[in-house]
């Protein structure tokens, strides 16, 4: 593990040529702690996807599509058909690592499909293939969060606005800019002011410790609050807009987010405040046709009675712990992607909006 500065800090990284490695931070530690870890074996990038040490969900695929090509790293003298049961296990194996986010899928799909096309090529070639492909998810990540912050920042009034989002969304979930934050982050670049209120977002409180941290360090005025405040904050009229990010959005507009996201949802509803999700276009999943049929995680019991070591609730109890929920499309006011803004959200605008 490494301990670097901000100025230097890149979510995910790659070192080296086809026989490098994935660096990564482990946001597990932040805000107060900013370190790197090397992933020199598939088996460190799988504990990092699922221990949150990366998470969101663009930054998950990402992740995953370079830790195809550490896992087929000791392959050099291998024939091709001992090499494609190789990147299978691979590509399985980092599939189970979680089961909401889409992009994972994607991106394995993606690595999988640019190595079957290259089946007579030898295992070198299709090694820097592999390489090449990961970079380009990467890239291509990076100009779409740009893309998305571009249309979505044309939604916030040319006055101050006061914003509320929930979890991260922001350039530690993916490769750069975000999706909910670059909104904000596109909005302060054209000028606009934006005040951001921050959700916890409970148990692991990536609000907390991740949003606020990005925010602060791009000089946007943040508050922070409990989860449990945002339907006061909105009472007071303090938040003109919410906007979230997505990791799984269904063909009819229904989307999975962080836990927390729905009741949010409701909220603003009740209240008038349009409600926005900003996620790319990978992140769409139109072979589900609504949110009932997205796997929604469970996570472990001790995220809740024993948050960050210290025992908050008594032996012995039952815990459920879903790590996401589904909100409806008609309570999302319009979904913004890197190719412009759905409005109004049905099965049919979304498919056209996706070619």
């Amino acid at each position: 593990m490494n301990s670097i500065t901000p100025s230097k800090t890149e979510t995910l990284s790659w070192c080296g040529d086809k026989d490098g490695h994935l660096e990564l931070i482990d946001q597990t530690l932040l805000p107060t702690q900013l370190v790197t870890i090397d992933c020199q074996d598939v088996e460190t990038v799988w504990e990092a996807i699922k221990m949150l040490r990366v998470r969101g969900a663009p930054a998950i695929g990402i992740a995953a599509a370079y830790g195809v090509v550490v896992g087929v790293r000791d392959t050099a003298n291998m024939e091709n058909t001992e090499f494609f049961e190789r990147l299978n296990q691979v590509t399985e194996y980092l599939a189970g690592s979680r089961p909401t986010a889409v992009n994972l899928f994607w991106a394995l799909s993606r690595m999988r499909e640019t190595a079957q096309s290259m089946k007579s090529e030898s295992v070198q070639v299709i090694r820097e293939r592999l390489l090449e492909e990961a970079k380009a998810i990467h890239e291509e990540d990076r100009k779409m969060c740009h893309d998305i912050g571009k249309h979505g920042a044309t939604l916030l009034d040319d006055k101050v606005s006061g914003v509320l989002t929930h979890c991260n969304a922001g350039g530690l979930a993916t490769a750069e800019y975000g999706t909910a934050l670059s909104v904000f982050f596109t909005a302060q670049d054209m000028g606009k002011q934006v005040h951001v209120y921050v959700d916890e977002t409970r148990p692991l409180l990536q609000g907390a410790r991740l949003t606020a941290w990005e925010l602060m360090q791009r000089d946007i005025p943040a508050t922070l609050i409990c989860d449990s405040m945002a339907a006061q904050v909105m009472k007071e009229k303090r938040v003109q807009a919410v906007v979230t990010g997505a990791d799984r959005i269904a063909a009819n507009g229904d989307a999975a987010n962080k836990i927390g996201t729905y009741a949010l949802a409701i909220i603003a509803r009740y209240h008038q405040v349009p409600f926005y999700i900003a996620a790319p276009s990978s992140t769409f999943d139109l072979a589900i046709a609504s949110g009932e049929e997205i796997p929604i995680e469970q996570r472990l019991s001790e995220e809740i009675t024993r948050g960050f070591g210290k025992q908050t609730a008594p032996d012995g109890v039952s815990v459920y712990n879903p790590a996401f929920d589904v909100t409806p499309a008609e309570l999302i006011s319009a979904i913004i992607t890197e190719r412009g803004v759905i409005d109004p959200i049905s099965t049919e605008a979304i498919a056209q909006h996706l070619g």
